[in-house]
Order: structure tokens, then C-alpha cells, then sequence
């Protein structure tokens, strides 16, 4: 049932409990309330009618103390109270009746009876429809969430069609030959059916976020909703509001109740992706969520309970974190009660003929290439390469591979790794690290990872000009986000270039 058939008949059913002329359900719209459904001879006359709530204190009384009343002769007289005033020719002292909706906390708008002779509705009738508007109100809060949810799940397919690059990232955890891999899946498995938070380390690329989706479909709650959060995609002045939810005119711009992640993911699972880069001031916040299972939307001084298994993920080093005083110790702890560590995916470069064969299936609904294979001579050209962007630089390899390839084999040539995506000319690969050719900084030592993967982000900065966004950005080369390569480089000390 949609929510527009739920509110007709909710209206045709209150009919068994007051009789009325004109029954409608406003709901609340930017300081105002909108008819959305009408019932009754007088219906067709009021359909989208619109009042300014400013001008109504006595809606507003009701709202505010969610009790039902009946207006009286005064009521009318002075002109407060009847929202079809000047739309409906109605008597002075017509029976007129206004019930708040409300759920969750949160006002949802009014519902409204009137008739035309001059009779006031019983007080004891009023209480009756007062408990019939809490039922209703119920009902139209669990519809709207429903609709929510839908649309929820519709980005998250769409997100997760354009996560081609890691859509191999569980489909072949337990078909892996990489004894790594195969240890994290079996962990994963142990732990799914519970509702232990798990902490899912990897560098970028690696398939996280497709680990906590197969954490969820293999747990008690794959029937529930799955809502992930890139805590470092989302401005901090936002991130608390879409965590947690706000209230009406809690901020400027807040023109509604919006229900927060945890809301949404109430009886599912909620993924906190990387969550090394959350703000330190909502930390605490996020704590007494994860202590209590409660959550306080942003304006509101009531405590909402939520039911959520909560996954976190990162490719940050979170005890560096600590040591920096960029994440409490405490939250740490909470989060991290059970570590699946993914590999990258130079340690396991044996899955490469598995990824390629998932990766090219899930990539022919959108390149329209089916059948398409590597052969073991392109096998041997991937091997060769580093992989810093993991199963997400792999998977815009095979898809730049495929587009460029007339037949259905991809041989070497058809993988331009390091090259510019539109074949503007190469970029200075990295050199290969080998028992006797290893990378050294100019004093001969061997150079650490941090400062070959700094070397690495400078030379495609200089070869893309310091641009990062965009086609042929240097993000996109490097097979990262741009909003995890500038943290890298903030945090490698690597300056953009012009």
C-alpha cells in the first residue's frame, strides 16, 4: 500500500467513529501545512490547499501539545482555528474537529473533520479520534520511512552498479587460492551471524565496502536495511545532521524532520566508511551510540533508540590516529572488537585469472561486451604491474581494455597501465622493486612505502599539472577518490603542484 492509498482509507475508517462532511490530512511543508488527501462531498474543493502555519496558533497549539480539540463558536468567530476559511462555505459554528499526527518524536501534520451543520463534536468522540490519529500517525510515518528506505535502496543499487571495480571483492573471497584472502573470509563468516561491530582495514581499493556488504547478507539481518556513510565524502558541518538526523529549523535550510543513517538503518546494518577521517568533535556522539543504541537528532533534546550492527572502515592507520589525537582511543576500541584486515592486491596477485573473469561479467552490462577473457599472456602483464589503486585500478583496466579490444581476448597490448586513460602519452612508471633493484633515497637506504607511494602521487601530479579532479586527474590515474588522494597527500606531506 502506497502511502496516498493508506491515508484514503485511513480517512474512510475514521468515518466509523465521526461522522464528517470533509475529512483531509494536512502534512507539514516548509512552515506550512498542504492538503494530501481528502475524503468526502467537499473534497474535490480542497485538494492542495495550502495554509501559512503562522497564521493558525491554535493548529499550532495542537501540533506543539499533540492533544485533538473541537473548535467552538468562538473558535470560528474570531476567525482561528478553521484552516478552510475563505475556501469553503461553511456556517459559523460548524462541527470542526483537528487532530495532530505524530511519531517517532516528530510532528508529521493534522488531520482534520468537519461537518456543515452547527454542532460540536463530543469531547468523548475527540478522544476517540485523538487514539485513531496516533494509529495513523503510526501508519504514515512507517510509509513514509518505507519510501525512504526504497529510494535508499535504489542509490545504494546505483552505487553499487558503479562499484564494478570491487564487485569481485567477496564474490570470490572463499574461491580465493590466496591463503590471505581465504583467512578473511573464513573470520568473516565466523562473525556475519552475530552483531559484533567489525573493523574492516585495507589500503583503497580493496574491496571494503563489499566485505561489510557480504557481512550483512551472510547475517540474521540480510532482510533489513544496508546504509553506508563515506564519513569523508560529506562536509563536517553536514556530517552530524546525516548521521543523526534533524529537526524542523534546527539550522538554516532545515525546512523538515529528516531522519538520520541510524534511523534509516534501524534493524539493519550500518557501514561507517572511513571512519578515520570523522571530524574529532562527533566522536563522542558517536559513542554514546555505540554504548547506548540511542541517537539525538541535530535541534532535538529526545533520544531516539536505534537497533543497527555497526561496521567500520578505513584505510587510515587508526593507532597513528590516536597517537595524533585525530581519534579517540575509546571509540577505537568499541569499533575495532573484531579486525578483518583485506590484502592488497599485490599479495595476491594468484586471484588475478578469478577477478578479471567477475570483474569483465559484471562490466559486460555496461560495455555491452560479453564473453570477454585475459589471456595468459595479459595475466603475465598484470602481474607485472603494482596495483596502488587495488581491485579498483584493475577494474578500470579491464574496462579501458575491453572498450580498446575488437575481439574477445585481452593480450598485453591491450593494457596501457600507467598510460593517460585518453592516450595523451605515458606516465613515468614507478620503478620495479626487486631483490637487487629496490627503491633508494639518496643517502642509499632502502625508502619506506610511505615515501615511494609520496614519490609515486608527485610524479602524476606533475604529469597531470596538479590537477587532481576530473578526466585524466590525477585521481583518476592513481585509481583513488579525490577526496582519499588529497588526505594521502596531506598526510605524506606532498604538495600539489601547478
Amino acid at each position: 500500500m502506497d502511502t496516498d492509498d493508506l491515508l484514503r482509507r485511513g480517512l474512510d475508517w475514521v468515518a466509523r467513529i465521526a461522522p464528517y462532511d470533509l475529512a483531509a490530512v494536512f502534512t507539514l511543508d516548509e512552515g506550512s501545512l498542504v492538503v494530501r488527501a481528502a475524503r468526502g462531498h467537499l473534497a474535490s474543493q480542497v485538494r492542495g490547499h495550502r495554509i501559512d502555519l503562522a497564521r493558525f496558533p491554535t493548529l499550532r497549539e495542537a501540533l506543539e501539545t499533540r492533544r485533538a480539540r473541537a473548535f467552538t463558536e468562538d473558535d470560528h468567530r474570531h476567525g482561528d482555528g478553521d484552516p478552510f476559511d475563505g475556501v469553503l462555505d461553511l456556517s459559523p459554528g460548524h462541527a470542526c474537529m483537528v487532530v495532530p499526527l505524530h511519531a517517532a518524536g516528530r510532528s508529521l501534520g493534522v488531520l482534520t473533520l468537519d461537518r456543515t451543520h452547527c454542532e460540536s463534536y463530543p469531547q468523548s468522540v475527540v478522544d476517540q479520534v485523538e487514539t485513531y490519529g496516533q494509529i495513523l500517525g503510526l501508519a504514515l510515518d512507517n510509509a513514509e520511512r518505507r519510501v525512504v528506505l526504497e529510494n535508499l535502496r535504489e542509490e545504494e543499487l546505483e552505487r553499487a552498479r558503479e562499484l564494478d571495480e570491487v564487485a569481485a571483492g567477496y564474490g570470490v573471497l572463499e574461491r580465493s587460492v590466496s591463503p590471505g584472502v581465504r583467512a578473511v573470509a573464513a573470520r568473516a563468516r565466523q562473525v556475519a551471524p552475530t552483531d559484533t561491530p567489525v573493523l574492516i582495514l585495507g589500503e583503497t581499493g580493496t574491496g571494503k565496502e563489499r566485505l561489510a556488504r557480504a557481512l550483512h547478507r551472510w547475517s540474521a539481518r540480510a532482510d533489513r536495511p544496508f546504509v553506508a556513510i563515506n564519513c569523508a565524502a560529506i562536509p563536517a558541518s553536514l556530517l552530524e545532521s546525516e548521521l543523526f538526523g534533524h529537526t524542523r529549523g534546527a539550522f538554516t535550510g532545515a525546512t523538515r524532520d529528516r531522519l538520520g543513517r541510524f534511523q534509516l538503518a534501524h534493524g539493519g546494518t550500518l557501514l561507517l566508511d572511513e571512519i578515520g577521517e570523522l571530524p574529532i568533535e562527533l566522536q563522542a556522539k558517536l559513542l554514546r551510540v555505540v554504548q547506548e543504541g540511542v541517537v539525538e537528532p541535530v535541534g532535538s533534546d529526545k533520544s531516539v533508540k536505534v537497533d543497527v550492527r555497526l561496521l567500520a572502515a578505513t584505510h587510515v592507520d587508526l593507532e597513528k590516529a590516536i597517537a595524533g589525537g585525530r581519534l579517540r582511543e575509546d571509540l577505537y576500541y568499541r569499533l575495532a572488537v573484531f579486525p578483518l584486515r583485506l590484502p592488497p592486491l599485490r599479495q595476491r596477485l594468484e586471484d588475478l585469472p578469478l577477478l578479471c573473469a567477475a570483474m569483465l561479467a559484471e562490466q559486460s552490462q555496461r560495455t555491452g561486451r560479453r564473453g570477454m577473457r585475459v589471456s595468459e599472456a595479459g595475466l603475465a602483464r598484470l602481474r607485472a604491474h603494482a596495483w596502488p589503486g587495488n581491485l579498483r585500478e584493475l577494474s578500470n583496466a579491464l574496462e579501458r581494455a575491453t572498450i580498446v579490444t575488437t575481439g574477445e581476448v585481452l593480450g598485453p597490448e591491450a593494457f596501457e597501465l600507467g598510460d593517460m586513460p585518453n592516450g595523451t602519452g605515458p606516465i613515468e612508471p614507478a620503478p620495479k622493486a626487486t631483490p637487487v633493484d629496490t627503491p633508494q633515497q639518496h643517502d642509499g637506504r632502502i625508502a619506506t612505502l610511505e615515501e615511494v607511494t609520496a614519490l609515486q602521487i608527485q610524479r602524476v601530479l606533475t604529469h597531470t599539472r596538479g590537477r587532481i579532479y576530473g578526466p585524466g586527474g590525477a585521481a583518476e590515474l592513481l585509481g583513488v577518490p579525490p577526496s582519499t588522494l588529497q588526505s594521502r597527500m596531506k598526510k605524506l606531506g606532498v604538495a600539489r603542484t601547478a
